[in-house]
């Protein structure tokens, strides 16, 4: 089945960029493009897209507020194509709460550069997109966020697929032993951001530490993590190095870093870490669940969620091997069941639960 991709921002460079990188997929279609969401809704009118990929910054209208239309009315697969300043960013992760399924950080200079090289990434986002499953998009009132400052643009994906390999060895079992910690890991990917949000504000201020893999470019990571701590009871923050895993907080891996766990004593920290994307993902879930499953073991509870991919399937059956409790999130929970199914396919989950049913999950733990 061919994707029909509808474009609309206001940058003729971008359409023009955009308009030969999806030509040259297969698969993909652009069915047309609107330098603004009043045109592009006009155009709409005579033959609905499968997707709709939007800027947030536009004349006439601004894209959250087309976007919150379109949910309300057509709710449709929409991937955020939004620039690295600040207020774009601000816009994009209000898109996100509004029901956008994916977002894209291009830079505010060298776009065509960046949008070119970053073809393949594009393509990616689309593709897991039009399999999204709509209903299960969860939209929230959008709340502010101040993002941290970067100074380089986030690749979202790269050609090639390297393992947990690239990052550190696997685990050997001889580095278990039992302790009173206990921590929870969780990976997902598109979808996510929503699902995050359904769990971490449902949780008790005593539910365990949580160490968190959610797929989203550089300076969006603090934008989400102070935007779900202002909605939820516990503290939830983007992970610095060092920084402690215990009850009532969630740390999320920045954007643009890999995230493991290490053990100091009885006592676990997050280490943040450059290196290749591992599973095409930097994060990378498999890096987080391969750390979880070498310094953790059967102490952690391992948790992959929503996404399109298998990142994070084969770590959370390395963590399955080394005694840990591992759950998939279900297929009609989903907004996509790739990760998750991927990792049922290991024999890598020894429980598959529904969305509703993972926040009490992750408390008894």
């Amino acid at each position: 089945m061919t994707i029909r991709v509808m474009l609309v921002d206001d940058s003729a460079v971008v359409r023009q960029v955009l308009t030969a990188v999806f030509t040259q997929a297969s698969g993909i279609e652009v069915a047309d493009v609107a330098h603004d969401p009043i045109m592009a809704m006009e155009k709409m009118k005579a033959r609905w897209p499968d997707v709709i990929v939007l800027d947030v910054e536009m004349p006439r209208m601004d894209g959250i507020t087309f976007l919150k239309q379109i949910m309300s009315s057509r709710p449709t697969p929409v991937v955020i194509c939004s620039s690295l300043t600040q207020k774009g960013s601000d816009m994009a992760m209000n898109a996100l709460a509004a029901g956008a399924v994916e977002v894209i950080a291009k830079p505010t200079g060298g776009v065509k550069a960046f949008l070119e090289a970053n073809g393949n990434a594009l393509v990616q986002a689309v593709k897991a997109a039009a399999v999204a499953r709509m209903g299960n998009v969860r939209a929230s009132a959008p709340v502010a966020a101040n993002p941290a400052a970067g100074s380089r643009p986030p690749l979202p994906g790269v050609p090639g697929k390297l393992s947990a390999d690239a990052v550190l060895d696997a685990p050997t079992g001889r580095e278990m032993f039992s302790t009173t910690d206990r921590i929870v890991v969780i990976g997902t990917s598109t979808g996510g951001t929503q699902a995050l949000e359904h769990i971490l504000t449902r949780l008790p201020r005593g539910c365990p530490g949580m160490a968190i893999v959610q797929h989203m470019p550089e300076r969006f990571t603090s934008s989400f993590a102070e935007r779900l701590n202002r909605l939820a009871a516990i503290e939830i923050k983007e992970a610095a190095n060092g920084d402690r895993i215990i009850p009532g907080r969630a740390l999320i891996a920045p954007g643009g870093k890999h995230m493991m766990i290490k053990r100091s004593g009885a006592f676990y920290h997050v280490e943040i870490v450059d290196g290749p994307p591992v599973s095409r993902h930097k994060p990378s879930v498999d890096v987080l669940f391969r750390s979880a499953a070498k310094f953790a073991g059967r102490n952690a509870l391992g948790v992959i969620m929503t996404g399109m991919g298998d990142d994070g399937a084969k770590g959370l059956k390395e963590l399955h091997d080394t005694g840990a409790h591992t759950i998939a999130q279900d297929e009609h929970s989903c907004v996509v069941f790739g990760m998750p199914k991927e990792a049922i396919k290991l024999g890598a989950a020894r429980e598959v639960l529904s969305l509703d049913a993972l926040p009490a999950a992750i408390s008894k733990h």
